[in-house]
């Protein structure tokens, strides 16, 4: 068995839901269930016998011993952190306490688990570490790509703790043997994502002709990555990847957060038209983001050639998915909007503006 932290998050619970449509292998699934944390998007597994849900804070170090040992999983994918930069800029104490203070107990408890397990096992276990690629700071137009070599230039409190666990994981393996690995993904989107997120966001305030709220002028670039295919991804890592390694995976999507947000409205206009106008009309600016990053890209020639893998999805098959499963599950989208994710939304799109030339 496997066990899974974070996996009632956004790309953890895709992971699981992916994983037992595909192996007859049981998960533990590990979340602490915070605001981004949601059975609702696991309501599908309920009964199945290979998930086992488990309410758990990875900063527990004697809960994370008596799951260690009550279920000796072989490896340890690890979702778990607090991801969402705005609420870094406003909150960083959170974000320090999971995700740099969740993965050093989470790596203790992992080391002395491995301490205990004969020279088999040992040799095939694996504790593989989900990164972002925000660790590596921002670019400017022309900049090469971010590859694995790439110095560390965190510029939010989110990425810099991402940052900091990274450095624990890679230590770890490096003083005590962990096998671990690490990989940094670009941007997700797919179903399931909390809708604090650009699209998610972009399609629900549409469906409620609001205003669609983007960054300053919204040029900001980003790579996109379909979150079925970063599970496909992080499987393929988990079977062939090499212990303390780290690979970059990505969409190979660059797209300005307006060109995003621009297509978006243009499949609503396909796929749900409104009767006389387009859902670029709701279109509006905000004040930018403090420490904005301008231009994140991936290189990920490694996994390529070492690995095999590449992404399934273009940007445009995957946004379609993404639109249509969100028309198509209204009843998820009403569950996950609590009173703790509109008063957010409202702290932080108030006195918008209306954008200009859009």
């Amino acid at each position: 068995m496997i066990l899974v932290t974070g996996g009632a998050g956004f790309i953890g619970a895709n992971f699981v839901l992916d994983w037992l449509q595909r192996r007859n292998e049981t998960v533990i699934n590990v979340d602490k269930l915070t605001y981004a944390g949601n059975l609702c998007t696991l309501k599908s597994l309920t009964g199945n016998p290979l998930h086992c849900f488990v309410q758990v804070d990875i900063s527990d170090r004697s809960a994370l011993d008596l799951l260690f040992s009550r279920y000796a999983p072989r490896a340890v994918i690890h979702f778990a952190a607090e991801s969402h930069v705005d609420r870094s800029i406003h909150s960083p104490e959170e974000f320090v306490q999971t995700n740099v203070v969740g993965t050093f107990t989470l790596l203790e408890a992992a080391r002395e688990y491995l301490d205990r397990l004969d020279d088999d096992a040992r040799a095939a276990f694996r504790f593989l570490h989900i990164s972002t690629d925000e660790v590596f700071g921002s670019l400017l137009p022309g900049d090469p790509h971010f590859c694995e070599m790439t110095p560390y230039a965190p510029n939010s409190p989110y990425s810099a703790t991402k940052a900091a666990s990274d450095h624990l994981v890679r230590a770890y393996h490096y003083t005590y043997g962990l096998p671990v690995i690490t990989m940094h993904c670009s941007n997700n989107y797919g179903p399931y994502h909390f809708p604090e997120k650009l699209i998610p966001l972009t399609i629900l305030k549409a469906l409620n002709s609001e205003s669609i709220p983007i960054y300053g002028d919204g040029q900001n670039v980003r790579d996109w990555l379909y979150v079925r295919d970063h599970c496909s991804a992080i499987r393929t890592v988990l079977s062939h990847g090499t212990p303390g390694q780290t690979y970059n995976v990505g969409g190979q999507n660059e797209k300005k957060n307006i060109e995003v947000v621009q297509a978006v409205c243009d499949l609503l206009d396909l796929l749900h038209p409104k009767a006389h106008s387009s859902y670029r009309d709701l279109i509006v600016s905000v004040s930018d983001r403090l420490g904005h990053d301008y231009r994140y890209a991936i290189d990920m020639r490694k996994i390529k050639i070492e690995l095999g893998w590449k992404p399934a999805e273009t940007f445009e098959s995957g946004l379609r998915k993404t639109v249509q499963w969100y028309l198509d599950n209204q009843h998820w989208v009403n569950e996950v909007q609590s009173g703790e994710y509109r008063k957010w939304i409202e702290f932080k799109y108030t006195n918008v503006r209306k954008s200009q030339g859009r």
